[in-house]
């Protein structure tokens, strides 16, 4: 089985973030962060700090001929990944590893049209992390998890590929699970991203209205059940009952927190709601399927989307 010695890791938000502490502790030099100008110079000047500890990086440039990396993960926004697959050219060789932890249920297929099919692991990621004046904090337990592996996997031959990973986060102690159906479960969470991120991020509410709020509740499930409608014509096997299962965890978020869109609109900054709301109303357009809910939430978060941006 190869082993993993050397990782690049492109986006240091929220996502990104959670590599830091174990692959710098479990790599070294061997963990390189993708970054160039005015960005490589403050991450090696500043470094990153994630829950409270400041991590000094091995940052190399985009054009640097450093070597290929035996996996790249890439964690960047949804709308950057276009620029991410240019940057990361220098860090894919024949044998490397491709990782998007991307939310949104397209990376994968636009990573495996830059660079093959054969590169590519499947992967999503669920942690609960507040990103704040570059500080990221979250919760380190079974919380905090990758899910990764091949498209469909059996769990008793699993391919070489996710052996490698799986020696690799099982060394660097980096939480994660191999899944049998990474299709369904990357759905499943955009799923729950649809309906959540969605909703809180319209109506400026953290996760615990979606349980005490009888309206910020039905809009929720409605965006929810939209998305399953588009998956199970798509094929995926994501179903109604998926819903009112996510339905049930809904009093299991913490409570106070607000998700990545709200926080980005807060800040005035561009947000992923073409990702979500976005998808399922492009999707519904092409196969017939109305989605009045989404539209309402599209339509309602590119409005407060542009105000932000507007006043920064």
């Amino acid at each position: 089985m190869k082993k993993i010695e050397r990782v690049s890791l492109i986006g240091l938000g929220a996502m990104g973030a959670f590599f830091v502490p174990e692959l710098c502790w479990g790599l070294g030099d061997g963990f390189r962060v993708i970054a160039g100008g005015h960005r490589k110079e403050r991450l090696e000047g500043q470094g990153v700090t994630v829950n409270g500890t400041t991590y000094h990086l091995n940052v190399i440039d985009p054009d640097e001929a450093s070597g290929p990396a035996d996996l790249v993960i890439i964690a960047v926004k949804n709308y950057d990944l276009d620029q991410a697959l240019t940057d990361i050219r220098n860090q894919v060789g024949p044998e490397t590893i491709i990782m998007s932890v991307l939310n949104g249920v397209d990376s994968e297929e636009r990573v495996i049209r830059a660079y093959g099919e054969k590169h590519v692991l499947y992967s999503l990621m669920r942690i609960s992390i507040e990103m704040k004046e570059g500080h990221a904090d979250f919760d380190a337990g079974d919380s905090s998890h990758v899910f990764f592996g091949d498209k469909k996997n059996d769990l008793s031959a699993l391919s070489p590929d996710v052996l490698a990973v799986k020696e690799l986060f099982d060394r660097c102690g980096i939480g994660y699970t191999i899944q049998e159906d990474m299709q369904r479960d990357i759905w499943f969470k955009f799923m729950s991203n649809v309906g959540e991120n969605m909703t809180c991020a319209l109506l400026d509410i953290p996760f615990k209205v979606l349980v005490s709020d009888e309206d910020a509740h039905w809009l929720c499930m409605g965006a929810m059940r939209e998305t399953v409608a588009i998956a199970e014509a798509l094929g995926v096997d994501l179903h109604e009952a998926d819903a009112r299962v996510q339905e049930t965890l809904l009093p299991t978020l913490t409570p106070d927190n607000i998700p990545s869109t709200l926080q980005d609109l807060r800040r005035g900054r561009r947000t992923e709601v073409e990702t979500f709301s976005g998808t399922i109303v492009r999707l519904g357009k092409e196969l017939g399927i109305p989605t009045p809910i989404n539209d309402v939430l599209l339509r309602g978060i590119r409005v407060l989307e542009r105000k932000g941006l507007e006043k920064g």
